[in-house]
């Protein structure tokens, strides 16, 4: 999200640091500051916030120490991943986590995360989701593909399915297990058919999204995860039997 998308709100000058530390706060709690983003530069965010330089640094520092801001000298202020998520990050990455583990823990993850964005309907986080899904279906058809790039944008789908749940421990969560599977293999999208297998998993769990059908979310998710399962094991030359069955 741009600084011109995000609401920042003039400030004036009673109680400034305090002020700030809550706005930046309630933008990361409302997900319209996310893990990763930049924040605009010390002038440019002053004169959005209408505050002075001082006052906005002593912010910063306030909020770099709650762990909420990550001040890089040189690069800028960036907002932190959660405590709670990094150290879930370190503890899964000292474990050696076998390929059934991970996709047993995607359906944990993303089948309750399909049917609560069914049933909540989100509006806002729906159209979000539309927009994902529409890069990525149209990404899918490019004769040269770059699969590191397609894999960018699958993500980023699924992710868009967990933020449209509600649930912002759950979207972290998923974001860890990706960016672990993605470490841990290649990408079973360079099988041949399975970005057009995807594809059509993608436009399934969608409208079923969409239309509130909750079963029917929760049903079109479990389909992909377990086909994308079985193609991982193809990629890795392994037996298996998947996660358990329902």
């Amino acid at each position: 999200m741009t600084s011109g998308e995000i609401r920042w709100k003039s400030l004036g000058h009673e109680n400034v640091s305090s002020r700030i530390v809550t706005q930046v706060r309630e933008l990361v709690r409302t997900n319209q500051l996310s893990p990763g983003d930049r924040l605009p530069s010390e002038r440019e965010l002053a004169a959005l916030l209408g505050v002075s330089r001082p006052s906005l640094r002593e912010a910063l520092k306030l909020l770099q120490a709650q762990g909420v801001l990550e001040i890089r000298h040189g690069h800028g202020v960036f907002v932190s991943e959660p405590r709670a998520a990094a150290s879930l990050r370190a503890a899964l990455i000292r474990e050696d986590i076998g390929v059934d583990e991970l996709f047993a823990m995607r359906e944990v993850l993303e089948l309750p995360a399909a049917a609560w964005a069914a049933e909540r309907q989100n509006t806002e986080a729906l159209a979000a989701l539309e927009e994902a899904h529409a890069e990525l279906d149209a990404y899918s058809y490019t004769e040269d593909l770059d699969y590191e790039r397609l894999r960018e944008l699958d993500a980023a789908f699924h992710l868009s399915i967990v933020a449209a749940s509600g649930n912002r421990f759950l979207r972290q969560t998923t974001i860890i297990l990706h960016e672990i599977l993605a470490a841990g293999m290649q990408t079973t999208l360079r099988v041949p058919g399975r970005v057009e297998k995807s594809r059509e998993d993608h436009r399934r769990i969608l409208e079923a999204i969409l239309a509130g059908d909750v079963a029917g979310a929760r049903e079109a998710a479990q389909a992909h995860v377990r086909a994308a399962w079985a193609v991982a094991h193809d990629v890795l030359g392994t037996p298996g039997d998947g996660p358990p069955r329902s």
